[in-house]
């Protein structure tokens, strides 16, 4: 049995088969709706439902915790019934529709004592047209997929640069670290996500990154910057302690070159001698600005981190809808969709 979502206020309809998702069928019949980890976990695809009812049979909602009654995960919810949703659609995503591809490790750096840094090169004579943000999915050989986001901008297209972090128990990142081999052959699939720079908006941009949350971060802040966007823009990258701010010089140097951008390091567990912002990444960007309702707000990293973030600046008066984030799922669960293992 089939049933029909409208879509506000775009007024798409989007036919839904039998215990198919909204998201999934959204994606297959080109409509281009908000959506990141497909987990449940990072709330980019939050909705409203304005009529009808859904089940989530995955039982994966987490980033529902704490939102108020009628907020709706789209790439979790199947509907019971036909269903009115209030929901921003971004038909640009779908200007670039995903494709699968070979590619070769053509370098393996090793960042920090838990992240490498890997580049990627497609076959001679073809490029990954992507948007900055958005992500790619490794194609394993027993079917599995371990996601990894894009972190050069889409201007520095000669190889793909991708931040890996050792996760405990990570069949892939394992592998990663410990086997995987230059000019190695890998399959991919991109570009996927809608975790996107708004690049119309006039509105102040601040970044908030979680450790390896920095990719997308770092390819939205070069394409702006190659985009000559000239409104300002605030970096706050939360890490445990110094050693884990594993391309630090990188963002000084944007300081240098670049007189409306901002850089504040945090650290949770901070090293004695440090000097800078303390404790929950979200924090210090309230204490910088106690209320941010007039800026875009790009959040990436670990769920727990995007959670508490978005929630806390919506209570500081940040809409939903300039709200945008990417949660980073660190999982070692053989089959799981992650952003890291």
């Amino acid at each position: 049995m089939s049933f029909i979502v409208h879509i506000e206020p775009s007024g798409h309809q989007v036919c839904v088969e039998a215990g198919e998702t909204v998201l999934e069928a959204a994606l297959r019949q080109g409509v281009g709706l908000p959506y990141g980890c497909r987990n449940g976990a990072c709330g980019s695809c939050m909705g409203d439902l304005l009529h009808g009812s859904v089940d989530y049979p995955s039982g994966k909602t987490g980033a529902l915790a704490g939102q108020a009654p009628g907020a709706c995960l789209l790439c979790q919810a199947v509907p019971r019934s036909d269903l009115r949703c209030r929901v921003a659609d971004l038909g640009q995503t779908q200007k670039i529709p995903p494709r699968l591809l070979p590619c070769r490790v053509e370098r393996r750096e090793q960042l920090a004592h838990d992240v490498v840094r890997l580049y990627l090169k497609l076959p001679e004579g073809q490029r990954l047209q992507f948007l900055a943000g958005q992500y790619l999915e490794f194609i394993l050989s027993d079917g599995r997929r371990r996601a990894f986001s894009i972190a050069n901008a889409p201007h520095d297209d000669a190889l793909i640069e991708l931040h890996i972090r050792h996760v405990a128990q990570g069949r892939f990142t394992d592998y990663v670290f410990s086997a995987m081999v230059e000019k190695e052959i890998l399959r991919v699939q991109a570009p996927l996500g809608s975790f996107t720079l708004r690049e119309d908006s006039p509105r102040p941009m601040l970044f908030v990154a979680g450790g390896t949350g920095f990719a997308p971060i770092k390819s939205m802040i070069e394409h702006a910057f190659h985009m000559g966007i000239q409104r300002p823009i605030h970096l706050y990258w939360g890490v445990r302690a110094r050693r884990d701010l594993y391309l630090p010089e990188l963002p000084e140097r944007w300081t240098q070159g670049h007189p409306g951008f901002r850089f504040v390091p945090v650290l949770s567990e901070p090293d004695l001698d440090w000097q800078g912002a303390c404790g929950f990444v979200h924090q210090a960007v309230l204490a910088d600005h106690p209320d941010i309702s007039d800026f875009d707000v790009y959040l990436a990293g670990p769920p727990v981190m995007t959670g508490a973030g978005s929630r806390a600046f919506e209570a500081a008066g940040l809409s939903r809808e300039h709200t945008f984030s990417d949660a980073f799922e660190y999982a070692a669960d053989s089959t799981a969709r992650d952003k890291a293992d």
